[in-house]
């Protein structure tokens, strides 16, 4: 099952139904559905909570990087034996990289310590690149119709615009289990977990990049 999953997006709908049939035990929050699709925005609580000086130099945030089950609008579960699906009639409001990109340069704009931050697609100047790559972002069952666990692990790397040796890395992870099992309520623990996830980063940019020259 995990591996139709990593097929291509035409041939994984194809598919998705027979995942539902073994799984439809477990929850009829999981897998495909006829109904409408309900759309969600990542809200990081709290923001991205950070303390020290202001910098400044510019930042470019490059779009992140994730593996196939996670470069997608869909909002990615694992249960207990490892296996991937999807909640069923839900999405993020775009695929999530892009959700992700866009939240991590307003978690830079919210600090108020950077001169200038905008997403590398923007094609504006900037000092430093910030790299990243989603290892984790998925509610994790332990055991069916429980209540998930929200896991959100994203490896950063920090380079300079011009040269692009890599100055800083960053494993950022945190955990928050949900308060049922919902879409809903899983959706409130990823907004939880990432800005945890997105204070680390900010917090440890800001600090980890030399002062500009000049």
């Amino acid at each position: 099952m995990t591996q139709n999953l990593f097929l291509a997006p035409s041939r994984r709908g194809l598919l998705a139904g027979g995942a539902a049939l073994v799984l439809a035990g477990c929850s009829d929050l999981i897998g495909p559905s006829s109904a409408p699709q309900q759309l969600y925005l990542l809200k990081p609580a709290g923001g991205a909570a950070t303390a020290g000086p202001k910098v400044s130099w510019q930042l470019s945030v490059v779009t992140p990087t994730a593996s196939n089950h996670l470069d997608s609008a869909r909002i990615a579960l694992v249960q207990s034996d490892n296996s991937v699906d999807y909640y069923a009639n839900s999405a993020w409001v775009d695929h999530l990289p892009l959700v992700l990109q866009s939240a991590l340069v307003e978690a830079f704009e919210s600090s108020g310590r950077i001169e200038g931050v905008a997403a590398d697609t923007d094609g504006f100047h900037a000092d430093y690149l910030l790299q990243t790559d989603v290892r984790d972002f998925a509610a994790h069952y332990d055991k069916p119709d429980g209540i998930p666990t929200i896991m959100v692990r994203i490896e950063a790397k920090l380079a300079p615009a011009r040269g692009r040796e890599i100055i800083a890395t960053l494993d950022a992870k945190h955990q928050v289990q949900a308060t049922q099992n919902s879409v809903a309520a899983a959706v409130e623990a990823f907004d939880a977990a990432l800005g945890d996830v997105f204070s680390q980063i900010v917090n440890w940019a800001l600090a980890a990049a030399p002062r500009k020259r000049g």
